[in-house]
């Protein structure tokens, strides 16, 4: 299965975000939440968007490839979701917003390809 790859890919990211806020929570001493420290919070937020994101696409992406989509069509969209994630996540840790910007732009373009592309490879004759 295709998307295991890039589900593990992303599973690395997300932890290597984790980290990140273990740094920031130990850095600070802050147990909970986000102490009200700065680098904590873009820590989290860093952390929190990716959790966001990330489980619905690999959902999406993982049906196309059920449905039969094409292997360089999948692995086209999980690179690009791939890239997408780590530019966003580096450039909100780094408070660049255009890494940003270009993050979720790759994010929402992957994301709405994979809606257009379930509705295309969805077999209506097994749905009734």
């Amino acid at each position: 299965m295709i998307t295991a790859l890039y589900a593990s890919l992303l599973a690395l990211l997300m932890m290597w975000l984790a980290v990140q806020v273990i740094k920031q929570r130990h850095k600070s001493r802050v147990a909970y939440a986000d102490g009200g420290i700065d680098e904590l919070k873009i820590a989290r937020s860093a952390q929190g968007n990716a959790a966001e994101y990330i489980p619905i696409t690999l959902i999406l992406l993982a049906l196309i490839e059920h449905n039969g989509a094409n292997v360089l069509l999948i692995h086209g969209l999980g690179i690009l979701f791939l890239v997408g994630r780590v530019i966003h996540a580096k450039a909100i840790l780094a408070e660049n917003i255009k890494g940003r910007v270009t993050g979720m732009k790759l994010t929402f373009a992957v994301m709405f390809a994979l809606v257009v592309l379930n509705l295309i490879y969805l077999p209506f004759d097994k749905l009734w």
